[in-house]
């Protein structure tokens, strides 16, 4: 009987092995760390709407040392009031698992009511800078050997006070500089701020519906460093939208990038790129637009990724409690299906906002995973809603393989476990073990460091270096293929909520040393192909 029960307990540690479940742990290790990053919403009491939506973050190798920095967005006093300073934060990574806040030192000690960042060389010249949407004035910093100026007038970025949220680089006419996008949600400034109440009384934040929409910009790189707006002519002026997460996507792969917009209650976009300078709006005839109900929810966040393999990549779109999470499947012919209804994804998200999305291969095992960041942005929800809470743990789903999702949050360590008023969501691996961690924002909190801790499989990380293509290489489809198994990733910027993951690409191997073959296809039209391209450390390929 005992050896019975023994070889019971041993099939079952093997197939918890195999799942890749029993030894990865996500620790929280932002105090150990140094990282003391606090988000400031400004709030004073009168409820202004920009307070609900947090900050955003961004893994950015900005002394391009090779190790991974973070760089977090801040809000700061509204007109009238002088409570307290806060800026713009970067802390650099010591190599040895703590950071060092170099704000002042790297000229971003800047006071701007600050939501989104995008990292991307716009300037081809080696170095990462920062765009940073804000209310009021966006800002782009450019980056020289790890000091920042504020270029914003001179890039010809200057303009009207805007409400700004997500932003990506792209180089969406294939001319070797980065473009820009910017996401705006609606008409809002202090001086046309509404009062909303819940209970006839007392101020409340108002939905978006009390607003008036604001179209998405499209900045042109004129490769003198200065843009132009082509917004109307690039098919892409909508002041209805009320867009909140913006990912760049090939979705019919026809290596022109297209852009996906996640908008809060109004109906997402998806614009395909016609290839000749301007895009055609698909989100109703895509099957994106909407709910199976037919209904525009509150998206917020989104990511785009090949999770099943197929060659398309297919989109998920974090939405309002009571919403699910969307997981729009790339049928491969210019539709998307929701399959979050019909899979652990929608019945575990359900009850939770989410907010910071993506999808990464955190277990290493060849198949994206998900990582979602939740929080409510009424501190009262509970008093109207009972099961839903203000303060929410974050969702990791794992891929089982060909695009089937299992919850597994509870067994991924304590720290997931940990309610959060979670916000912007990035990944990237600050301790160049060979997996990824996670950096998650929260409103009017801390910031929160994950490490992966005791993943024993193996991977292949890919740095781009284009020399026909931007610099970056965003735009750059990977295909890797390992013991006759074929991944795909497209290098991009954007993505999440306000936050931009490590301009890095992860492939997973399992327990295989080595990569059979990959093959680059540059947005120049170039194609690199490399045979057994063995594990560990980045490799870096430049555009040949």
């Amino acid at each position: 009987m005992k050896s019975l029960i023994a070889a019971l307990v041993l099939s079952a540690i093997s197939i918890l092995a195999q799942s890749g479940q029993p030894s990865i742990q996500f620790t929280d290790v932002t105090k150990s760390a140094g990282l003391t990053f606090v988000h400031y919403t400004g709030a004073f009491g009168k409820k202004y709407l920009p307070e609900t939506l947090g900050p955003g973050v961004a893994f950015i190798d900005y002394d391009g040392d090779g190790w991974q920095d973070l760089f977090f967005t801040n809000g700061k006093d509204w007109p009238g009031q002088h409570r307290r300073t806060a800026t713009l934060q970067l802390f650099r990574n010591n190599h040895n698992g703590t950071f060092t806040d170099v704000t002042r030192a790297a000229g971003l000690a800047v006071e701007v009511y600050a939501l989104g960042v995008a990292v991307g060389d716009y300037d081809n010249d080696g170095d990462d800078d920062l765009f940073v949407t804000a209310v009021g004035q966006n800002r782009l910093f450019r980056n020289t050997k790890g000091v920042f100026a504020d270029v914003t007038k001179e890039a010809g970025l200057a303009g009207p006070s805007e409400f700004s949220t997500s932003a990506a680089w792209l180089d969406f006419d294939r001319d070797g500089n980065l473009d820009l996008i910017v996401g705006n949600y609606v008409q809002w400034t202090p001086e046309t701020d509404l009062f909303c109440t819940l209970d006839g009384t007392r101020k409340s934040y108002c939905t978006p519906e009390s607003y008036k929409g604001a179209s998405v910009r499209l900045w042109r790189n004129r490769r003198d460093g200065t843009f132009e707006d082509v917004t109307r002519t690039a098919g892409l002026l909508d002041n209805t939208s009320k867009t909140l997460g913006i990912a760049v996507l090939d979705a019919n792969q026809d290596l022109w990038p297209d852009i996906l917009l996640a908008n809060d209650t109004q109906p997402n976009r998806l614009y395909i790129n016609n290839g000749k300078g301007g895009f055609a709006e698909r989100g109703i005839l895509s099957g994106i637009a909407f709910s199976e109900e037919g209904i525009a929810r509150a998206g917020m966040g989104v990511d785009a990724a090949d999770y099943d393999r197929s060659g398309y990549p297919s989109v998920m779109i974090t939405n309002f409690a009571n919403q699910m999470l969307a997981l729009y499947h790339n049928e491969g012919n210019g539709l998307f299906v929701d399959e979050a209804p019909r899979s652990a994804v929608g019945r575990a998200t359900l009850l939770t906002l989410g907010f910071g999305c993506f999808f990464f291969d955190y277990d290493l095992d060849g198949w994206l995973d998900i990582f979602v960041a939740n929080g409510h942005v009424d501190s009262d929800i509970e008093r109207i809603q009972s099961r839903i809470k203000y303060a929410q743990p974050p969702h990791v789903f794992r891929n089982t393989s060909k695009g089937a999702f299992e919850a597994v949050t509870q067994s991924l360590g304590a720290a997931l476990h940990q309610p959060r008023v979670g916000r912007g969501a990035a990944y990237g691996d600050f301790d160049n073990d060979g997996d990824l961690d996670v950096v998650m924002t929260t409103n009017g909190g801390p910031a929160v460091l994950l490490r992966n801790d005791g993943v024993s499989n193996h991977s292949l990380r890919i740095r781009l270096v284009g020399s026909r293509t931007n610099r970056n290489g965003f735009g750059a489809v990977v295909r890797v293929t390992a013991g006759g198994e074929t991944q795909t990733q497209m290098l991009r910027s954007g993505s999440s909520y306000l936050s931009q993951s490590e301009n890095i690409l992860t492939f997973g191997l399992g327990t295989r040393m080595q990569a059979d073959s990959l093959e680059i296809r540059w947005p120049s039209g170039a194609v690199d192909r490399m045979s057994n391209v063995k594990s560990g450390g980045v490799v870096t390929l430049t555009e040949r």
